[in-house]
């Protein structure tokens, strides 16, 4: 299989099982005002594993342990509240991805802003700085087809979902927060992606 078509194939499986299969469960993390304070997050999520990103936490508004995608599994999203998991297909690009459905985790998403601060907590309890640097919203045109375009609410365009991916993902060393929309009474009216990059 050529690398493009399996992108496209794991795109598919991906916005799949993203978007059309939240199921909420009992919470295990921290998604509201009280957050703990950075110290004990970072010793709370540290496991010795060099390299493997544990926790993200920016400062008032979230702090989620991080869990990776299984190898088999590079559409899977946590069902739990108070997680959010890395994305795998992300890190091919040489960028970090972090996924959380809407109804869970990814709703402190929406409270993300330029300028705040996110560090990343890795096992060994190394910490890297970013700051956020743009929000990209996009409405997707058929909100329940994987295979949708999506109109920037930012400025008069219609991507590809190829497209949207290479726009949030591809470039520059990032962070990107990833999870759906909820608007006009459906969790999938569209995606947010919020954009952090290294902290000078």
């Amino acid at each position: 299989m050529t690398r493009t078509a399996l992108y496209l194939s794991l795109l598919f499986l991906f916005f799949a099982g993203i978007f059309l299969n939240p199921h909420p469960t009992q919470a295990i993390g921290n998604t509201d005002a009280s957050l703990p304070g950075f110290a004990d997050f970072n010793r709370s999520v540290q496991n010795g594993e060099t390299n493997v990103l544990r926790g993200v936490y920016v400062p008032n508004v979230l702090a989620l342990p991080v869990v990776q995608q299984p190898a088999d599994h590079p559409y899977y999203v946590s069902n739990h509240n108070g997680e959010a998991t890395q994305f795998s297909v992300a890190s091919q690009y040489g960028n970090t991805g972090l996924l959380a459905h809407n109804t869970l985790s990814g709703k402190t998403f929406s409270q993300l802003a330029t300028g705040q601060e996110v560090r990343l907590v890795y096992g060994d309890g190394r910490i890297e700085y970013f700051v956020v640097k743009n929000v990209l919203r996009f409405q997707a045109l058929q909100p329940e087809s994987v295979t949708s375009s999506f109109r920037n609410l930012d400025r008069s365009e219609v991507l590809s979902a190829g497209e949207m991916f290479n726009r949030a993902y591809v470039g520059e060393r990032r962070v990107v927060f990833q999870t759906c929309i909820l608007a006009k009474g459906s969790v999938s009216w569209g995606r947010l992606f919020v954009v952090a990059v290294p902290k000078e």
